[in-house]
């Protein structure tokens, strides 16, 4: 009868610590799967938060990028028992995944590989990062923020009386000089200021940051200025009060070592003539 007892209450702590291990592998309540990136195979998650935020990012041996924009954090945890992943496994899962949606692979070495790709026209960047010997492995992913501009007529029409000019944030896609929708309010507030103001002449003048060529982006920034322009006049605006101007590369107002510089000097100016 004893013997009984026992094999019985072995079972029961098999159990209770089955039990307990099953439901400490399942996922962190409010955490799920980045949608791009599947999980690898025997791997639960542990953590995850979500916020903006600037993330460093290795792209080579000796140098690193800040990218800023909104940050996703998941933490991948083995689940007991299960045949333990070597970094280069779990390097060479996300290698492929990346590369199946059109990424590119920055940097791959030792536990870490990083990459980009573009999302619904926004640069969406990643990296994965291997701990306690394949146990454990960090997804994290940036979708890059777009600086975005509140601006009006008024101020507008103060910052040229004032300056002589003002530096409005229009987004085009990289490279690209289509104006993106989000930027249309802008649009629409120089219209106003050019019908509030009948005398006034504006020009309009684009500028870019230092990646690329010299010769390529003063063409893009004229571009983009004239691209604005048809905007303003297809919005009821005579076009012999505007005129557009790419000066590229060649006038910026910030460090074009950093990313934050880079883009405050990707801006369209409109000049008071």
């Amino acid at each position: 009868m004893k013997a009984y007892r026992t094999i019985i209450n072995g079972i029961l702590v098999i159990l209770l610590l089955s039990v307990s291990l099953g439901m400490a592998q399942e996922d962190t309540e409010g955490c799920k799967d980045y949608p791009m990136f599947t999980r690898m195979k025997n791997f639960y998650i542990s953590y995850c938060e979500s916020n903006f935020d600037a993330v460093e990012f290795t792209i080579s041996d000796y140098e690193t990028k800040t990218i800023e924009g909104q940050k996703t954090i998941i933490d991948y945890d083995l689940i007991e028992g299960s045949p333990i992943p070597s970094y280069l496994q779990i390097r060479r899962n996300f290698s492929n995944a990346l590369k199946s949606i059109g990424g590119t692979v920055l940097y791959d070495r030792d536990t870490y590989l990083c990459g980009n790709l573009i999302k619904n026209n926004r640069e969406v960047w990643v990296s994965v990062q291997g701990y306690n010997d394949g146990w454990t492995y960090r997804l994290t992913i940036v979708e890059v923020g777009e600086m975005a501009q509140d601006v009006s007529a008024s101020d507008m029409l103060d910052a040229l009386n004032r300056d002589g000019f003002m530096a409005l944030y229009i987004n085009f896609d990289t490279g690209k000089f289509d104006i993106k929708p989000e930027s249309q309010p802008i649009i629409d507030q120089i219209a106003q200021l050019m019908k509030d103001n009948s005398e006034l002449k504006l020009s309009i003048e684009g500028h870019t940051d230092n990646v690329g060529t010299p010769q390529n982006n003063k063409v893009l920034s004229e571009n983009r200025a004239k691209a604005v322009m048809k905007a303003v006049v297809s919005s009821g605006v005579d076009a012999s009060r505007l005129t557009a101007v790419g000066w590229g590369q060649e006038r910026p107002i910030a460090d074009n070592r950093t990313e934050d510089g880079r883009a405050k000097n990707r801006r369209v100016e409109i000049v008071k003539k």
